[in-house]
């Protein structure tokens, strides 16, 4: 019996081992991080989120510009099943900074085949980096339930 039990915490070690390594991988070797919150929006509660941003940069602006060569930074606004803008132009080998919140609910940003994955909640910057090496196109994507017309809400990034 005691040969049995010796072997399960064996076991369970080693898989505890495991997770760790890939754990440290990820996070060392293939630079996977958490997306943080940068910033946040503030309105009163007798104002429209929408209204409020249009008026706070770099949300006034939506939109790409380009902030030193090479480098990009898009801010965007997610509102009910839409991104503002829905299509963001980028050169190839451009490192793009997405600067993005959320006007009304809780949407998601995902860009497939990157790590630009974020939660847009209303009032809260998030931000997240990524450079664009090959030329395609890059479907943007809501992954949080959104409303009836969840489905529609879409956006892509362009590489040239």
């Amino acid at each position: 019996m005691e040969t049995y039990e010796k072997g399960f915490l064996a076991a369970s070690g080693a898989v505890l081992v495991v997770f760790l390594a890939a754990l440290t991988y990820s996070t060392l070797g293939l630079g996977i991080v958490l997306p943080t919150q940068s910033g946040r929006v503030y309105c009163r509660s007798n104002q429209k989120l929408l209204k409020v941003l249009r008026q706070t940069p770099p949300f006034d602006a939506p939109g790409l510009k380009q902030i030193a060569p090479g480098k990009y930074e898009a801010v965007i606004i997610g509102r009910t099943w839409a991104f503002m803008p829905d299509e963001i132009d980028v050169p190839a080998g451009a490192e793009v900074t997405f600067r993005a919140t959320s006007a009304d609910v809780v949407h998601g940003f995902f860009i497939p085949n990157t790590r630009v994955n974020m939660m847009l909640i209303p009032g809260e910057i998030s931000v997240a980096t990524y450079k664009f090496t090959r030329p395609g196109e890059y479907l943007i994507l809501c992954h949080e339930y959104c409303g009836i017309l969840h489905h529609t809400m879409s956006g892509k990034v362009v590489v040239k």
